[in-house]
């Protein structure tokens, strides 16, 4: 951001708590506490934008550290939306993805509606024909 940005980055995983609630706002589906306790300091980067001292915007990178990688956890508040602050997230991640993962890494991502024209930004293409993506929610 800008000299001029009222937003600032953090570079560590957001509290339990704001996660939980930065998720939900953002239209992204409800973790437990007992999952975002488990899964949160397993992250391999996470980034944060505040306003001031609140957190209005995250994002994750996680996998195995050397073969697999996946980008998660890209959210921002409504109310902060369409101020580029998906895109300052996706270039912390990039940043990372660029300088810490190797040359022969998977990185992928599940797009949600029309986030995928941001990853398409940043290199991301679907994967289909050739694969789909599966999930199984629990």
């Amino acid at each position: 951001m800008t000299a001029a940005s009222p937003y600032t980055i953090l570079l560590a995983n957001p509290a339990i708590a704001t996660y939980q609630q930065l998720r939900v706002a953002a239209g992204l589906s409800a973790k437990s506490t007992e999952a975002a306790a488990k899964g949160l300091p397993h992250s391999l980067f996470a980034v944060q934008v505040l306003y001031g001292d609140a957190v209005v915007g995250m994002g994750r990178v996680i996998g195995d550290g050397g073969c697999f990688f996946q980008v998660v956890d890209i959210a921002v508040l409504p109310a902060h939306q369409g101020k580029g602050l998906g895109k300052l997230i996706m270039r912390e991640i990039m940043q990372f993805i660029e300088t810490e993962v190797p040359q022969s890494a998977y990185v992928s991502l599940i797009a949600d509606g029309q986030a995928q024209d941001l990853y398409a930004q940043f290199g991301f293409r679907h994967t289909a024909p050739a694969s789909v993506g599966m999930a199984l929610k629990r």
